[in-house]
């Protein structure tokens, strides 16, 4: 079997992955019963605004609420107002969402009913600095988080211990109303209390595993955000406290089922598929190392799978900033990945993320194959230097092959998928 048009095929399995994250599939299979009091709707993230209007398409009577997604991503609703704030820095906009989130649920009683809508991207979009902090700070954290290298999940456990409103901290705001949380998940591993830094789930992580996992990574943090992290103030609420003993936490979507679609849509078109992991984690050019040998082994030694076949990963890798280049942890990811694939022909790669959006430009990812590093060295670029510089956006978009679907209104983190012929 041969695939006539590589990226066109490798298109379809990203639009796939996207289509089984679809918000409203999930949410209507866990709808919560209706409550004596109030329904309120709260919520985060670069696919709540999907997430609020699948709500009301599923809701049989009143609600009202409040969900902050990225600017771009809004999605129309009746009830349910959406606000746009900064990602993946916060900003003002941000400031306003999360004190006015949790003005919301203040004065709730045990006959309410608080519906979670939370999606990967919240913990930028939902700045609120604890004790002495500002907003400044809180912006200091997300750019040295950013380029630490760290993954999500330490990211997440540092987050949660400066905030107000992360960490669990909006649902025991809530209590003693109900918090049903509806989740959709860009954590490797699936936890939902990392989705977003957790808003409305405690996690386990600790103050202590913070402190250890700032000093692992090496981040430089202002010295108030330091100060207040040392304080005993700045401990986040455990699992086990009563306040959230009533709550429900509902996994929606995920990359896993999200691969799974992919697969079902390449072997539908004559070609096998292979899920490596929907957990991968790490520097994006050193995953792309890995990806790529697997590739070759394919291709000039049919295993450990035979081809045609094209192989699936999901997660989230991280990038180490040294170099002062534009570009994501796909495009970085894909970069790296084409220098290690150059001149062998039949490999045809995409890294994406499921969101739509690869860092802080337009695109999702990108497109690469054999020959693209001798394209972008007759565009005059040394990939080895861009790569170098973290400049994988650059390098991609001089030869047109960025991949811009546009905002999905999802978030199941990344698609890579890696077609050997």
């Amino acid at each position: 079997m041969t695939v006539s048009n590589p990226r066109a095929f490798l298109t379809s399995l990203f639009n796939a992955a996207v289509r089984a994250a679809d918000p409203l599939t999930g949410i209507r299979a866990h709808l919560p019963a209706k409550p004596k009091g109030r329904t309120i709707v709260i919520g985060a993230g670069k696919g709540s605004a999907q997430m609020a209007a699948a709500l009301e398409q599923c809701w049989e009577g009143p609600l009202e609420g409040l969900v902050v997604t990225r600017y771009g991503f809004s999605a129309p609703c009746r009830q349910i107002e959406i606000i746009e704030a900064a990602h993946p820095v916060p900003d003002e906009a941000g400031l306003v969402a999360s004190g006015r989130l949790l003005k919301l649920v203040e004065g709730l009683t045990e006959d309410d009913l608080v519906i979670a809508l939370i999606s990967g991207g919240g913990s930028a979009l939902l700045p609120s600095p604890a004790g002495a902090l500002t907003l400044a700070d809180e912006i200091a954290v997300n750019k040295a988080l950013l380029a630490s290298g760290a993954p999500i999940s330490a990211m997440n456990v540092i987050r949660k211990h400066l905030s107000t409103i992360k960490g669990g901290r909006l649902a025991a705001a809530a209590h003693p109303a109900k918090v049903v949380s509806l989740v959709v998940s860009d954590i490797p591993g699936d936890d939902p209390a990392l989705v977003a830094s957790g808003p409305t789930v405690p996690g386990a992580g600790t103050r202590a595993e913070a402190l250890d996992l700032i000093r692992l990574y090496r981040i430089e943090l202002p010295a108030a955000v330091l100060a207040h992290i040392e304080k005993q103030d700045a401990d986040a609420p455990r699992p086990d406290d009563p306040r959230f003993a009533g709550n429900e936490v509902h996994l929606i979507a995920s990359a896993g089922v999200s691969l799974e679609a992919a697969a079902e849509v390449a072997r539908a078109a004559g070609i096998e598929a292979a899920i490596l992991s929907d957990a991968i984690e790490g520097e994006a050019r050193e995953a792309a190392h890995t990806h790529a040998a697997i590739a070759r082994e394919v291709l000039h030694r049919n295993r450990p799978f035979a081809k045609p076949i094209v192989l699936l990963s999901g997660g989230e890798t991280t990038v180490t900033l040294r170099g002062k280049g534009k570009g994501g942890r796909n495009s970085e990811f894909l970069l790296s990945l084409a220098i290690d694939m150059d001149g062998h022909d039949g490999i045809h790669a995409m890294a994406a993320d499921t969101d739509g959006i690869d860092g802080s430009e337009d695109n999702a990812g990108a497109f690469a194959d054999a020959g693209t590093v001798a394209r972008l060295r007759k565009a005059g670029m040394v990939p080895a230097e861009m790569l170098a510089n973290n400049d994988a956006w650059t390098a991609f978009n001089a030869i047109g092959d960025l991949f811009v679907p546009g905002p999905t209104g999802t978030n199941v983190n990344d698609l890579r998928a890696i077609l050997i012929l």
